[in-house]
């Protein structure tokens, strides 16, 4: 089974996401039983999308795990839904890693309002908290770059009938992110890792 799995660069003003060294670290290991592929994608509105597309042509995976940071959060969050919307107002955020910042946008113009992952959700989640680590669904991933990754590529399966599953994993923060808020939850890099390596097996049929 091809695995394509996606991470983030750092953005408002962090200086790492650990997104990109889990799938890059991920790749370079190697998960038994599958081939794995990883991109980290621009923290750019649209841009995201574009990048991950080419990416996805290049490889044709039967599954794309799409991963983000969500900075307090303190679980492992399955996303349920992307929605139609670009909002940096609503996310509280300077704007994205250009200076973007739509408000109340569209990110197709006629595409549907919602679109909902392809993912095991239940049984990921399950397969989670069987490793001891935290995990839950989440009904929203926001409408910052991670939704807008979301919404971008279940839209692209759904016009061009793609096959492959697809969906979006939210992380916490690493502790050393943390180390000047300690009230914001975090969770240790290798158990994040290990929570992608058990993500990709939950697809194994």
């Amino acid at each position: 089974m091809k695995i394509l799995v996606t991470g983030f660069e750092p953005f408002g003003g962090m200086k790492v996401n650990p997104t990109s060294m889990l799938v890059e670290n991920l790749q370079e290991e190697g998960v038994d039983g599958f081939e794995i592929y990883a991109s980290t994608l621009p923290v750019v509105y649209d841009q995201c999308v574009e990048t991950l597309l080419t990416k996805i042509n290049e490889v044709n995976p039967d599954a794309v795990i799409c991963c983000g940071l969500a900075f307090g959060r303190s679980s492992v969050t399955v996303e349920r839904i992307g929605i139609n919307v670009k909002d940096t107002a609503g996310e509280g955020l300077k704007g994205d890693n250009q200076g973007d910042k739509p408000v109340d946008e569209r990110i197709i113009t006629d595409g549907p309002d919602g679109l909902f992952s392809t993912l095991p959700l239940r049984k990921i989640v399950n397969d989670l908290l069987a490793e001891g680590i935290p995990a839950q669904i989440s009904n929203t991933a926001g409408t910052y770059i991670c939704n807008n990754t979301l919404y971008g590529v279940l839209n692209y399966f759904r016009i061009n009938h793609h096959q492959a599953l697809a969906g979006f994993i939210h992380f916490p923060a690493i502790p050393e992110m943390t180390v000047e808020r300690p009230q914001i939850p975090s969770m240790s890099y290798e158990t994040q890792y290990k929570a992608l390596k058990t993500i990709i097996k939950s697809l194994k049929i």
